[in-house]
């Protein structure tokens, strides 16, 4: 069920779910269905029009051959003036989520309460007609999210210059870029002055100095909006949201505090759980804790152990070691050589050597080790592993751990 109520008006019926002042969007247990068989598919759409025609139950919440939930059981509330950041894998329902909000589909359970004008950017071109130009396509666009011409021609020289499209104005769309598609876009899902934002991925298409503009402006106006972010780039869900919803083959996973739900969402695609050795025909890993436990979960600042071991190998002018530590979120990277012990030659068998950290200084994220031997010169490698054990790096908030005192 989807309902949609304006901000200063009342429910279409009597019987709905009353909301609180603050709350523009409420989901309740929602699922939404689809069929993988595209004539199985519209099959079932014409039996389901003929049956609710004549009064009758589609029993939508069921799943016949060939369908499946690419949203199953969700529920969350976003006040006015929060931001809910969605996050999740590809495939886990997080667009299908938003036009479900934005009344484009209907959900087969649960319910969908919505409260004010709903100013949406889903996907790259959407709302707009390849044919008109620019300047036609702000009004049509404008239109279908409720601004009268009145209202457009007031905003009009605010909304091209936000969109930056310089002198293609007058082009038909379907010569535009993504970019441009994007920009024209946002600056019009932005200047209607929506009660509620709806952003998927899309800003990922635009450059980078794009994408700050349009961070910029969602601060200027979320005090004021509703807002739900799609993103898989967790910095831009850290700065911009309040909450944070995590979904998984379209079920909900956490919803809650963004660093909390980010942790989770990062152990679960990094797959650090139950990562706490890393055994391989060349190399054993393990990493352990200030207390001497296994662990692939470090703090920063604080110590920690790492344990290598190294099987048979032939060396015959010295053992070189060369690792790093490779964020998994933007590859960067920090590299050490060891030649502590390159005077060790001929075969080798279970070479082991620890590392100690006494304050681990790498930034909170998710690390994996690359690991090379060489033999003599680091250029000459013996064995080369991209990627080893998988661990997360978290940050405690306790000056104590900075170990720092202030003097007067």
């Amino acid at each position: 069920m989807f309902n949609r109520i304006p901000f200063n008006g009342n429910p279409s019926s009597g019987k709905d779910i009353k909301m609180y002042d603050d709350i523009a969007i409420k989901v309740e247990h929602v699922s939404k269905k689809y069929c993988k068989n595209l004539k199985r598919s519209m099959l079932y759409g014409i039996k389901d029009i003929g049956r609710n025609t004549v009064g009758m139950s589609s029993h939508s919440d069921r799943l016949r051959r060939d369908e499946f939930w690419a949203v199953d059981d969700v529920s969350f509330k976003v006040k006015k003036g929060e931001t809910l950041g969605i996050i999740g894998p590809n495939g886990s329902g997080k667009t299908t989520l938003l036009k479900m909000l934005n009344g484009i589909f209907w959900p087969d359970k649960g319910k969908i309460t919505v409260k004010g004008k709903v100013g949406a950017l889903i996907e790259v071109g959407a709302g707009f007609h390849p044919l008109l130009t620019g300047r036609e396509n702000i009004y049509v666009n404008a239109a279908i999210l409720g601004m009268t011409k009145e209202e457009v021609d007031e905003k009009f020289d605010d909304i091209i210059e936000f969109a930056d499209i310089g002198n293609f104005l007058d082009t038909p769309v379907k010569f535009y870029s993504s970019g441009m598609f994007v920009r024209l876009g946002f600056a019009v899902a932005v200047h209607c002055e929506p009660d509620i934002l709806l952003v998927d991925e899309v800003l990922a298409v635009g450059d980078i100095d794009f994408q700050n503009k349009c961070l910029s402006k969602l601060s200027e106006i979320q005090k004021n909006t509703a807002n739900i972010i799609i993103s898989h780039n967790m910095n831009t869900i850290r700065l911009m949201c309040d909450r944070c919803l995590f979904l998984s083959k379209g079920k909900q996973v956490k919803v809650g505090n963004v660093s909390e739900v980010l942790n989770i969402y990062s152990e679960d695609i990094f797959d650090i759980k139950d990562n706490k050795k890393y055994k391989s025909r060349h190399l054993d890993i393990e990493i352990l804790d200030e207390n001497y436990l296994n662990t692939n979960r470090l703090i920063v600042n604080k110590k920690c152990h790492f344990k290598f071991t190294i099987k048979k190998l032939l060396l015959n002018k010295g053992l070189l070691i060369a690792f790093s530590f490779v964020n998994l979120t933007n590859k960067y990277s920090h590299r050490i050589e060891i030649k502590k012990f390159s005077h060790v030659i001929n075969n080798i068998t279970d070479f082991s050597f620890n590392i100690v950290f006494k304050n681990l200084s790498l930034p909170p994220g998710e690390y994996t080790l690359r690991f090379a031997v060489s033999d003599g010169d680091f250029l000459k490698r013996i064995f080369y592993i991209d990627r080893t054990i998988v661990f997360s790096v978290r940050e405690v908030k306790n000056n104590k751990l900075l170990n720092y005192t202030i003097d007067e």
